[in-house]
């Protein structure tokens, strides 16, 4: 199929490869299917986006490329949403805020987008009770002191 995407215009994408996220994404609720478009060769950074509304679509990365300690803990509640049977299954990724100059992106640590890669269900989660925050500068590896 074919969609409108914010970035690269129009894309043909495979069905198989929709994510869905029963709950969408906090601030986009009525969204709820997205796909993920490489942005950079490497694929270090990436696209989600939504196939309905092209304007949706959020630059995010997997986290331990530039945080190689960031973990957490899933809640039952997230296991069983997302049918969590294996930690193989999962994929993380990190929502980035773009900056100029690109030194200055910072990566939102606090709230994950965690993916069933076996069966494309995701789920964002809003981490509390962590050291983690919405801005920590990518270019530094985890200095959150910078911009908070």
């Amino acid at each position: 199929m074919n969609i409108q995407t914010k970035y690269f215009g129009e894309v043909e994408v495979n069905r198989d490869k929709v994510i869905h996220f029963p709950n969408g994404l906090p601030g986009f609720e009525q969204e709820q299917e997205f796909v993920v478009i490489p942005i950079d060769e490497a694929g270090i950074y990436q696209s989600i986006q939504s196939i309905i509304s092209e304007e949706v679509s959020l630059v995010i990365t997997n986290p331990y490329v530039f945080f190689k300690e960031y973990e957490f803990s899933l809640d039952d509640k997230t296991l069983e949403t997302l049918d969590i049977q294996n930690p193989s299954d999962l994929a993380v990724f990190t929502v980035l805020t773009l900056r100029e100059p690109f030194r200055d992106t910072t990566a939102n640590l606090q709230a994950p987008i965690i993916v069933n890669t076996r069966n494309r269900k995701g789920k964002q989660l809003i981490l509390t009770n962590t050291p983690y925050k919405t801005r920590h500068l990518i270019a530094e590896g985890g200095d959150t002191d910078a911009h908070t």
